[in-house]
């Protein structure tokens, strides 16, 4: 069981100070390398709060926006390594279906538990049940950062990656599924070696609700 502080959507929290100057933060400080990108004004918030908080605690963090279907991955330093669309899950919504982890090792998820959860994660550098190396978000639900497996479904999913559609990406269990050059080359070299922190922003509650809960 990974230690993890996860949001819960229900969750009320307080307007402090650090939310108020994320969102009006200038755009230098999320960094030109971030910024040339051309992120989302929820992305930019997100990650101009890390940031000014610390609270990644000098480790290194991916931010996962789901409404855009983008990945950022930050070394420990907090500068860029990399970005890349996203395969997310086919599910809308935020939240964990309770025993998906448990089903997600025999094939018997439903379609309506396929989510890409929302929330702040203590990740880890792991392998599952085949030995593949993947980045585990949150171990007891199955949720990881993996590459693009090869299989039938390789080539679809490798046109959907290459898709400027955000809404065709939605299509895995729930795991963020990122190309296999991206993981190898920034993934495993940035998360895949220690503790990180992965943040997956919201897509049915603004980001101001997911700072207000990790501020409290």
């Amino acid at each position: 069981m990974l230690d993890r502080r996860r949001w819960l959507l229900g969750a009320a929290g307080s307007t402090a100070w650090t939310i108020a100057s994320a969102l009006a933060a200038p755009a230098a400080l999320a960094g030109q390398d971030f910024i040339s990108t051309r992120p989302s004004q929820d992305a930019r918030q997100l990650v101009d709060w890390i940031r000014q908080t610390g609270d990644a605690q000098g480790r290194p963090y991916a931010v996962v926006d789901k409404r855009n279907a983008h990945i950022y991955i930050f070394d420990a330093k907090g500068q860029l390594a990399g970005h890349s669309a996203a395969l997310l899950g086919s599910t809308l919504g935020d939240h964990t279906v309770p025993g998906v982890g448990a089903r997600a090792q025999d094939g018997s998820i439903g379609q309506d538990e396929r989510t890409t959860p929302a929330g702040r994660f203590d990740a880890v550098p792991g392998v599952n049940v085949s030995g593949e190396a993947v980045v585990w978000v949150d171990y007891a639900s199955a949720f990881a950062i993996h590459r693009l497996r090869p299989g039938f479904s390789y080539g679809p999913r490798t046109q959907r990656l290459a898709s400027a559609a955000a809404q065709g990406k939605r299509v895995s269990w729930g795991c963020v599924v990122v190309p296999v050059a991206f993981y190898r080359d920034v993934v495993e070299k940035v998360l895949g070696q220690a503790r990180s922190v992965v943040y997956v922003m919201p897509e049915t509650r603004p980001v101001r609700a997911l700072l207000q809960a990790m501020d409290r």
